[in-house]
């Protein structure tokens, strides 16, 4: 395989570092990051700037869309929104979507790879546990690279590369073991920052996935479902 320069839009969880893990194989990285004013905003970069040590990235780019906080809307950017518990199976949007986030992600991702020379954007989003948001579905990626091709330069063929979209969280924390990922240094809960509160949608979906692996999750919690 030719060596390609990619992009990794890592917000700092287990998913993206899975994600970030498996470009490696393809050549070069460069890592993305947004502060978009969420609750867990500086744990989260924390987690960003030593996963970008331990992979010896050199180039970096962390975006400031704390725009999305004005715009509102999400109890990840708004604390006068209740955080709701998790739930494992849910069909409605939760009131921790962040109205088209993926999209502001994807369009500075795109805007960098294009000045760049990148080939390839990575995002850890997962369609089989993507806790109802609409934008975490193959369809909107499939629909933004298309987007995509159309507003860059002719020839410029930027692919969107989603290596977890259709496999479930235990086997993201398997694959993650395999390619020995460092998913010690990654932070997922939504809530906290010094200890994972155990009962997000977010910290359920992690769990869930190490218990089915059969691993024991390296970040620690107040609590966790059951106890």
């Amino acid at each position: 395989m030719k060596k390609e320069l990619s992009i990794v839009l890592v917000s700092g969880g287990m998913d993206s570092c899975v994600s970030a893990a498996m470009a490696e194989k393809r050549g070069p990285l460069a890592f993305m990051h947004s502060n978009y004013g969420q609750r867990t905003e500086a744990r989260e970069l924390k987690s960003f700037k030593a996963l970008a040590r331990h992979y010896r990235v050199k180039k970096t780019l962390v975006a400031d869309m704390r725009y999305l906080k004005d715009i509102g809307a999400s109890a990840l950017t708004n604390k006068a929104i209740k955080m709701p518990k998790g739930r494992l199976k849910r069909s409605d949007v939760p009131s921790t979507y962040v109205p088209f986030r993926n999209a502001q992600l994807l369009s500075a991702a795109i805007s960098w790879a294009e000045a760049i020379g990148a080939k390839n954007v990575y995002i850890g989003a997962v369609e089989e546990d993507f806790s109802g948001y609409p934008d975490c579905r193959q369809a909107f990626f499939k629909a933004f690279e298309k987007a995509a091709r159309t507003g860059t330069r002719p020839g410029t063929k930027i692919r969107i590369i989603t290596p977890l979209i259709g496999i479930t969280k235990e086997e993201i924390v398997k694959t993650g073991i395999k390619l020995k990922a460092p998913l010690h240094l990654t932070w997922s809960c939504y809530k906290d920052s010094r200890l994972a509160c155990g009962e997000c949608d977010s910290c359920l979906l992690r769990l869930k996935g190490f218990e089915g692996s059969g691993m024991k999750d390296p970040v620690p919690y107040k609590r966790r479902k059951g106890k």
